[in-house]
């Protein structure tokens, strides 16, 4: 094919749209491509073999507007691969790190042709056989009339997984599609997550990444995909055959399904991190651009990159150029993927102007204004590690925040830690403290007991310390401030009473969490009764330790049955959903809600009784003031009985933790005076 390419047919081209796009109005194999390098004295456009990722031949931008070059180019047969070459000088005191032998990735590359892991001896030689290619391919796809589901924010359960994982040990799935898009949305998955009443799946990253040069040298991997190269094409690790139509299928699948799909996104770092990172792509095209560096005395040391993320650089979202390639990465997932939402990795980084957390930044605006972005869910993780951080409560009403306290303060109370009821019960009613009355919804409140990082709700009953040695690091990663609970014997037990008290524990936790105000976070396989065997911080392990067991025993089935159960129960009663109190006017639902505090002989409770310490119990009512129907709630973290007398009229009990298994139960017993055993739960009708 190599003699085809005198035959190509070679013009200025434009320098909009930026990275390659198909012109096929101007007839077959007709491109053009247009890439930011402002710093560059040529820009070269390489062709490759689709097969053997031969070289086909080089073809030199003619043209540049501003600070884009572009060039068209006609007679491109279907399949074709590219890359990008770029010189210029070499001057890192200036942050120009030109290398024209060196192969680059299209910032805007929408597909590659397999993916990409970091080789020594190939990176030192500069063989273009250490990248991945881009595809230059049409990619039309039948979408079948689905429509987006549109769950509303209050409504939303969101099922965090990843796309290799969550299949690679599913019994049901085919074995060739196991790991894949296509295995993640078989049917069998797909009926898994509607019987649990999923009504949100968030996926792990599934843009392209590498994993970092040391993992590679420990025969370890970045098995997260938090290290990425593209902001476009979804990685082909996880592809059977064509990782974009494939991933397609997968949303539009869900889509019928009636489930949304969002993505965890990555814009705050990539994988040539390091003053001396690898050249992939952005560095070696505009580095000084796409990065931000430490300054002193307002001099800027292009040899230092910002490391407010921790991954060894941050990307400079404030820059125009950088910001626009966010924005059209978000835009494309929603409108060509069809996805539903993205939750921000590090999203304190995105809102750094002058490398300070700006709460009305310049990006937060430009979403706020897009009409296809400001339509979808929106999530952040509101800290990175740089100075001031920590940013929880700071972020546009129309973005939901991943909600940490929320997180300690359960885990806190069902270990039995004293003094943080006050705490407890403020992020059980939505966090009020933060996510404030009038000016921002309940639901920007992402509450969740277990994430990717950090121990599974397994481990959180199963183990006092982090068991992190396989990584490498000397068990040196990963959090120490776990708020865990072993119940007295650490790592796995057949002891029978060990067992039940962490289940027990267990149950309390999926029960409080899912009786809180906010939005819904699940991790995948924490109904499953997943463990990573004490590892809080499994980004390295692509093996057992991370795949989900679908083998379940007796006592997994029961728990995956009161997983279930406490979901539907949440569907049930609207008042668990979104509370419409007198004093929170925010979304204007009427004053239809009304909450009252109990002691335990039934009396109403005063301002000073939530000054002791000691107390481990809350008892509280939601009464819906329409038709006077309540819920009646009972906690007691305490290693004693509670001695109870019901307020009001004789109660109807639904279910109580600590009594069969926490199951349902279809003839309660109704009673004024009850026991609440210690270390359970019970709510009433």
């Amino acid at each position: 094919m190599s003699n085809h390419i005198p035959l190509l047919k070679l013009s200025a081209g434009t320098a909009s749209p930026l990275g390659a796009s198909c012109l096929q109005q101007a007839g077959p194999g007709v491109w053009n491509f247009a890439v930011f390098a402002p710093d560059a004295t040529a820009l070269t456009l390489c062709l490759y073999q689709p097969d053997t990722e031969e070289l086909l031949g080089e073809l030199a931008f003619s043209a540049r507007t501003g600070e884009v070059w572009h060039l068209q180019v006609s007679g491109i047969e279907e399949g074709t691969l590219y890359g990008l070459k770029a010189d210029g000088p070499f001057d890192s005191d200036k942050g120009l790190v030109f290398d024209a032998e060196r192969l680059l990735l299209d910032p805007y590359v929408r597909q590659l042709n397999r993916s990409i892991s970091f080789n020594e001896r190939l990176y030192i030689t500069k063989s273009h056989y250490m990248l991945a290619k881009g595809m230059l391919k049409a990619q039309p796809f039948d979408w079948q009339s689905s429509t987006k589901p549109e769950i509303a924010r209050e409504k939303t359960v969101i099922y965090e997984a990843h796309v290799k994982g969550m299949t690679m040990l599913h019994p049901d799935v085919p074995e060739e599609l196991r790991g894949t898009y296509l295995g993640l949305c078989h049917p069998a998955v797909i009926t898994h997550l509607k019987q649990l009443g999923i009504t949100t799946l968030q996926l792990l990253p599934v843009a392209a990444f590498m994993s970092e040069p040391r993992l590679a040298k420990l025969q370890l991997t970045n098995y997260w995909g938090y290290n990425p190269v593209s902001f476009f094409a979804p990685d082909p690790r996880y592809q059977y055959q064509d990782a974009v139509t494939e991933f397609k299928t997968l949303v539009r699948t869900y889509h019928q399904a009636g489930i949304e799909v969002i993505l965890d996104v990555v814009f705050n770092h990539t994988a040539e991190a390091g003053d001396d990172g690898p050249l992939l792509s952005f560095r070696g095209l505009a580095n000084k651009h796409y990065y931000l560096f430490e300054s002193h005395a307002d001099i800027t040391d292009f040899t230092q990159p910002c490391n407010y993320t921790g991954c060894g650089n941050t990307l400079n979202v404030a820059h125009p150029v950088v910001q626009k390639l966010v924005m059209d990465a978000l835009r494309y997932w929603v409108t060509e993927m069809q996805v539903d939402g993205f939750r921000f990795d590090l999203a304190t980084t995105l809102a750094r102007e002058h490398k300070r957390f700006n709460p009305y930044a310049a990006f937060f605006q430009i979403i706020a204004q897009d009409p296809v972005l400001s339509a979808v869910k929106l999530i952040a993780e509101p800290w990175d590690v740089g100075p001031m951080g920590y940013q929880l409560g700071q972020f546009p009403a129309h973005w939901s925040e991943l909600n940490d306290k929320c997180r300690d303060t359960f885990r806190a109370f069902w270990r039995g830690d004293k003094g943080v009821l006050p705490e407890f019960t403020t992020r059980l009613l939505g966090s009020r403290d933060i996510f404030q009355k009038h000016h921002k919804p309940a639901c920007c409140s992402v509450n969740y007991l277990t994430y990717h990082d950090g121990f599974t709700l397994q481990d959180v009953v199963s183990y006092k310390d982090k068991h992190n040695w396989l990584n490498g690091e000397e068990n040196r990663d990963g959090h120490n401030h776990n708020l865990s609970s072993n119940h007295g014997i650490e790592g796995p037990s057949k002891d029978a009473s060990v067992k039940a008290s962490r289940y027990l524990h267990k149950r309390n936790l999926v029960a409080t969490l899912l009786l809180s105000q906010g939005m819904i976070h699940w991790l995948g396989g924490d109904e499953l009764s997943h463990s990573q065997r004490g590892n809080n911080n499994a980004y390295c392990q692509d093996n057992d330790i991370s795949w989900l067991d679908w083998h379940l025993d007796s006592d997994e089935e029961d728990f995956l049955q009161f997983v279930r159960q406490m979901m539907a129960f949440r569907r049930k009663y609207s008042c668990l959903q979104q509370l419409s109190l007198l004093d929170d006017s925010y979304q204007l639902h009427g004053d239809k809600h009304h909450i009252q505090w109990y002691l335990p002989d039934g009396e109403k409770k005063q301002p000073q009784d939530w000054q002791d310490p000691e107390r481990l119990s809350c008892i509280f009512q939601i009464t819906n003031k329409t038709n006077q129907a309540s819920l009646l709630f009972v906690l007691n973290a305490d290693s004693n009985a509670l001695k109870l007398t019901l307020p009001g009229k004789a109660r109807r009990l639904l279910f109580d933790t600590s009594v069969d298994k926490g199951l349902l139960q279809s003839a309660g017993q109704t009673t004024s005076q009850y026991q609440q055993n210690a270390n359970s739960m019970s709510v009433w009708l």
